[in-house]
């Protein structure tokens, strides 16, 4: 059994979804597979900004970008279905108007919860479209709710998934179907949508951002697939971001370790939090081309041989560095620290460099229009606080001093932090 997972960049359009189609066909094979299927091209984005109106009661913009994410999607199914009295198109209407109605009532207090309920949608209807346009071209399908498959804690917008009782759900809703031919020429094949979960009591969670990787291998994990594959707009792995540095090189094949740690200082292409359950379970995972699908694209398993061969480079950027001091300029000690990561953790903020001396101690991490003010409100409750926004942080695996240099030129390093191989550094353009 394989798993396939397709962003939203390889369902943004009828063509795209067409190609999905094509993807699947040829190489679903002789094993049962499940896809795992993401919002379209930009539609999270623009829910987002849906939900930001909503809780600031712009209602103009907000029905405005309602009607900009429906029209979207309808344009998607005209395109793929001819026939536009099809019973999909009930469906849609079904789910936006469940939507429209839901915004129209008074927002919560709690944002996190409001952002799960409005931005779930994306990947709801995506799945709805994809699912019935891969019937229409004969590849029968069963689509699961993954509020059903995903069993979650109630921390809205990054929820942590409760392993026992979501393997057991995934193993008793799909492994019977999976287990049934539906189609005499095909082994069976599940849809479900990646990011989204639910708790016990039936709401809906989200996973945290690009948590549709993460989804697939968590089912992977579940029904100890052969391999997870994941489809996207580059030919697989990179050692950089081809959109910020020119001349990047194929990752063909690193390990597990080194694929996470990649991910974990900031990587784009793999969620951080996928590469675990596959680990632990020794299952390969491919990233590759849904444009070129015959290339072999990057394979990530148990091998370690090539993990130092090119440096790796990982971009973030709108970083905020926050230096934080005693008030009666006493030493930084542990009960100080320990007080300094509670308020972190209390706002959900994650630092991505960290740095302490004998009478500060410093932090870098992504800018958010919510929590960051919040987190330096609470900060400067105890300790007196200085910071600087609108920085980039540059990671290098395996760093070389050539490429140190010609990364810093035009830049001011403001915070360097180096091992055997990995380089740091805080940076802002020189003016």
């Amino acid at each position: 059994m394989r798993v396939f997972k397709f962003g939203g960049a390889s369902v943004k359009d009828p063509a795209s979804v067409q190609n999905v189609a094509r993807i699947i066909k040829d190489q679903h094979g002789t094993e049962p597979l499940v896809v795992v299927l993401s919002a379209m091209d930009k539609t999270t984005n623009a829910l987002e900004k849906l939900c930001g109106c909503f809780m600031e009661g712009d209602k103009q913009g907000m029905l405005m970008m309602f009607e900009k994410i429906k029209t979207m999607h309808l344009q998607v199914a005209r395109g793929l279905f001819p026939d536009h009295t099809h019973p999909v198109f009930s469906v849609l209407e079904q789910s936006f108007y469940q939507l429209f109605y839901y915004i129209n009532e008074p927002p919560g207090n709690n944002y996190n919860y409001e952002y799960d309920r409005i931005v779930s949608t994306g990947e709801m209807v995506s799945s709805q479209i994809i699912s019935t346009y891969l019937k229409e071209t004969g590849l029968h399908n069963q689509l699961f709710a993954a509020q059903k498959l995903f069993i979650t804690d109630a921390n809205f917008r990054d929820a942590t998934v409760d392993w026992i009782l979501t393997s057991q759900t995934i193993q008793e809703q799909l492994i019977p179907y999976l287990q049934k031919s539906k189609d005499a020429d095909r082994p069976p094949l599940v849809t479900t949508q990646g990011f989204i979960g639910g708790t016990s009591q039936g709401f809906t969670t989200t996973l945290g951002r690009e948590g549709s990787d993460f989804s697939a291998a968590i089912i992977a994990y579940a029904l100890n697939a052969s391999e997870l594959v994941i489809w996207k707009d580059v030919p697989g792995l990179l050692n950089a971001d081809p959109k910020i540095l020119k001349d990047t090189v194929l990752l063909e094949n690193i390990s597990y370790q080194e694929a996470i740690e990649l991910s974990y200082y900031g990587a784009t292409v793999i969620h951080p939090n996928t590469l675990k359950p596959l680990l632990s379970k020794n299952i390969p995972l491919r990233v590759k081309s849904f444009a070129h699908p015959s290339l072999p694209g990057s394979l990530i398993n148990n091998n370690e041989s090539n993990d130092k061969q090119v440096p790796s480079y990982i971009f973030k950027f709108k970083q905020v560095l926050v230096s934080i001091f005693s008030l009666d300029f006493s030493f930084i000690a542990e009960h100080k620290l320990s007080r300094i990561f509670a308020d972190f953790a209390s706002h959900g903020v994650k630092m991505n460099l960290m740095q302490n001396s004998a009478l500060s101690f410093s932090a870098c991490f992504d800018h958010d229009k919510t929590k960051t003010p919040a987190l330096l409100r609470d900060l400067k409750k105890n300790f007196h606080v200085k910071y600087n926004a609108n920085l980039e942080l540059i990671t290098v695996r395996h760093y070389t001093r050539a490429c140190i240099d010609k990364l810093i030129k035009g830049r001011e390093v403001v915070l360097e932090q180096k091992s055997r191989t990995t380089l740091q550094m805080v940076v802002r353009k020189k003016t």
